[in-house]
């Protein structure tokens, strides 16, 4: 049985038709405003066209591009009958690397494209390469424009097996990887399957995305919830705790640490948003009622204490550097983790990872836009930590700009990369 929600990322080479797809699944699940539609239909006949460009669903940030303006990620929404879907649509300019990771950082599943007259590109690998950095547990792959070359079986094939071996390569087995041969603009396999693919028999893109099982990535770690807030009530005599519960569930009565300190309780009351409860698992904001009273502040963990995090002022991250202004030892950043931010000296640089060629390179002089690497991270105040591959939402960190407030890195503790070079050769 699936959930009813999946978060889902895509990303592709600039030009591969994203933008098209993803207005093809709106706009044959019916996801697409009448006045949208309408603009949509109005600009396809003013510039000739005899049916709806769908790209203009999603393209509203074409102009943004052109004036040079940041992209962010745009988050789109659909739903079917027996699923509902969060979409993160990445741009696929190699500037916007960083996008990318923050679309996938929160992904169930990622769709990633590509021109079926292009095959594998570097881009698809380097998206790919963050998808298994990641974690993200799914991937299919949409070979799409296979109009454009006649339907050719062997082309999609010859893509697939290509995709399929780098896939392995990064630590994917073959049953994470499904393959889909589509045709975005004319809409074959991508909700209605096409009688011009009969060597295909898969579902189509929507079917199987309907089908796909979430896999919760790294949460086997206990209770964790970083503290957001400390609501006091002084006539009541009321001290609550407030944040969201990051990983586990929390019930009345179970004994929890607060970290970075140690002190250990236990948990007088859970109340949420519709009132107390006696449970209440990973996703659900939370104010927690403890045992004692305790000096508790915004950035401390509370923990389950039986199976708390290391706690450190020191750790090794596997990073993503997205600041235009290379990363070399000795920098200072600001450490944003959960709820806490610290400062932080990276007085060492690890290693240096090549997406296309599967290895790394120790000890490198810098990292420069959108490389990944692992550093080491020294911390002004002591985090409470998970590894990233534990539990991501407690296991993944920013490096922020302490002038003007920009992310410079998008960090994961541990080290990520070794599930990508892992039997990859260092050639």
């Amino acid at each position: 049985m699936t959930s009813d929600l999946l978060r889902l990322v895509t990303a592709g080479s600039v030009d591969d038709g994203k933008s098209t797809l993803v207005g093809r699944l709106l706009y044959d699940t019916k996801s697409v405003l009448s006045d949208q539609l309408d603009a949509v239909l109005r600009s396809s006949a003013e510039r000739g066209l005899t049916d709806p460009d769908l790209s203009l669903l999603v393209d509203g940030l074409r102009a943004e591009r052109e004036q040079g303006i940041t992209i962010d990620v745009a988050y789109r929404y659909f739903a079917t009958p027996g699923r509902t879907f969060v979409l993160a649509d990445t741009p696929g300019h190699v500037q916007y690397l960083r996008n990318t990771v923050t679309g996938a950082s929160t992904a169930d599943h990622a769709v990633l494209l590509t021109d079926a007259r292009m095959g594998v590109l570097p881009q698809t690998r380097r998206h790919l390469a963050v998808m298994a950095m990641l974690g993200v547990p799914g991937i299919t792959l949409a070979v799409n424009k296979l109009d454009l070359v006649g339907f050719d079986e062997g082309v999609h094939e010859a893509i697939r097996a290509e995709f399929l071996a780098h896939a392995i390569s990064l630590g994917y087995s073959e049953e994470q990887i499904t393959t889909i041969p589509i045709s975005a603009l004319a809409g074959d396999n991508v909700v209605t399957a096409s009688d011009r693919t009969p060597w295909y028999d898969g579902p189509t893109l929507l079917a199987h995305l309907e089908q796909v099982t979430p896999d919760q990535r790294g949460c086997d770690v206990g209770f964790r919830m970083p503290v957001q807030y400390v609501l006091r009530d002084g006539d009541q005599g009321y001290r609550g705790y407030a944040g969201q519960v990051a990983a586990g569930r929390i019930r009345p009565g179970e004994e929890v640490v607060v970290l970075p300190e140690g002190t250990v309780t236990s948990v007088a009351a859970v109340d949420t948003p519709d009132g107390r409860v006696d449970e209440a698992p990973a996703g659900t904001p939370v104010t927690l009622v403890l045992a004692d009273d305790l000096d508790i502040s915004r950035g401390d963990l509370i923990a389950e204490a039986a199976r708390r995090p290391e706690v450190t002022q020191e750790v090794d991250a596997t990073i993503c550097w997205l600041a235009g202004t290379p990363l070399r030892p000795g920098a200072r950043a600001l450490l944003k983790h959960g709820t806490r931010t610290t400062s932080c000296v990276v007085p060492e640089l690890l290693s240096r990872f090549d997406e296309q060629k599967l290895s790394t390179e120790d000890a490198p002089e810098e990292l420069v836009l959108n490389e990944m690497g692992q550093v080491r991270v020294r911390v002004a105040d002591s985090l409470p930590a998970d590894e990233y591959t534990d539990c991501a939402a407690t296991g993944s960190f920013l490096l922020i700009d302490p002038r003007d407030g920009d992310t410079l890195a998008a960090g994961m503790l541990g080290d990520a990369l070794s599930a990508v070079t892992t039997g990859a050769g260092d050639d």
